[in-house]
């Protein structure tokens, strides 16, 4: 597969004079003779290689739609792991035509870059992986088991095709990004009832639902009930928004910070301006005093992580619980 995908050499030789050569006495009489050397032609870009190979007619059309033509033809390096058209076809009945709408040009743009990578990243680099962050700023998960290379959900059945300005690896399913924003996404997770509650009593729905990214460190249900009694309610009151609004902002960072980031770097200042600290222990995580319990959730304009606790502002911002 690797070869599949190559062009014609193309040469050209001018010849300047004759050799007339003497094979009896072993002598050459030699004229000035110039020549140049085939060269082989460059690959093909990503967009040229998939319409070759001819079994991406619908990835193509997808990427026309959503006007992505121009950027996969670029410098790049990319790589793309690319749906086959048997892949598309697996997606429930009508959802191709649905996605190729103009009115749905923005969805179809973030599902297309959720399967591009920066960079050209081999099969022998992708085995080594746990995840990668694609040009969408989601990360797929990949893992190899039973000899398998899944990305996400789907699996790398080709590797390796060459391109002028990156490689191809060819999955089996269309992978699907997150495709709910913050608030929605923990709305539906059930267990926010009182962060989304405090969100909106704070006006910041709006301000966690936009481009973003953000990422949040969101207290469950049962961290907001360790608080003392009647704090709540206190901090939902109108005459609290703003000391409810400067708590929820010492819960956000501004851009998508994954769990393993946030070790690293030991703390992160956040929207309310104060810093928290990040640490690990062992198996434990601790954002301040709070657990993380769950990371790495996924919303179309950041990430969750899920913590045990309340995180209140450093001393000297005022909060409900100590007023």
């Amino acid at each position: 597969m690797k070869n599949l995908f190559t062009f014609g050499i193309a040469a050209s030789m001018a010849v300047n004079s004759v050799v007339a050569a003497d094979h009896c006495q072993q002598s050459v009489r030699t004229h000035q003779v110039s020549y140049h050397r085939a060269a082989p032609a460059a690959a093909a870009d990503i967009v040229d290689t998939a319409v070759g190979a001819g079994s991406f007619k619908t990835l193509v059309a997808a990427v026309q739609a959503a006007g992505l033509v121009d950027t996969l033809k670029g410098k790049g390096p990319f790589t793309v792991f690319a749906p086959t058209d048997e892949a598309f076809a697996k997606l429930p009945q009508g959802t191709i035509a649905e996605l190729l709408k103009p009115e749905n040009k923005g969805k179809l743009q973030a599902i297309l870059t959720y399967h591009v990578v920066p960079g050209a990243v081999k099969a022998e680099q992708v085995v080594g992986l746990s995840n990668a962050t694609t040009v969408n700023g989601q990360r797929v998960d990949i893992k190899v088991d039973g000899g398998k290379v899944m990305v996400d959900n789907a699996q790398v059945v080709k590797t390796d095709i060459n391109c002028a300005n990156g490689v191809i690896h060819v999955i089996d399913s269309v992978i699907l990004p997150a495709t709910d924003d913050i608030p929605t996404t923990a709305v539906k997770a059930e267990n926010f009832k009182t962060l989304v509650a405090a969100a909106k009593a704070a006006g910041l729905v709006e301000a966690l639902a936009g481009k973003g990214p953000l990422t949040v460190f969101a207290p469950t249900d049962d961290a907001f009930a360790k608080l003392p009694a009647g704090t709540v309610e206190t901090l939902l009151k109108p005459e609290n928004k703003d000391q409810l609004v400067a708590i929820l902002k010492y819960h956000v960072v501004a851009g998508r910070i994954y769990s393993d980031d946030a070790l690293k770097a030991g703390h992160a200042e956040t929207l309310q301006g104060g810093k928290i600290n990040i640490s690990a222990s062992g198996n434990s995580a601790k954002v301040n005093d709070a657990q993380l319990v769950a990371v790495d959730i996924e919303a179309s304009n950041g990430v969750i992580h899920v913590i045990d606790a309340v995180l209140l502002p450093q001393k000297g911002e005022k909060t409900a619980s100590n007023n």
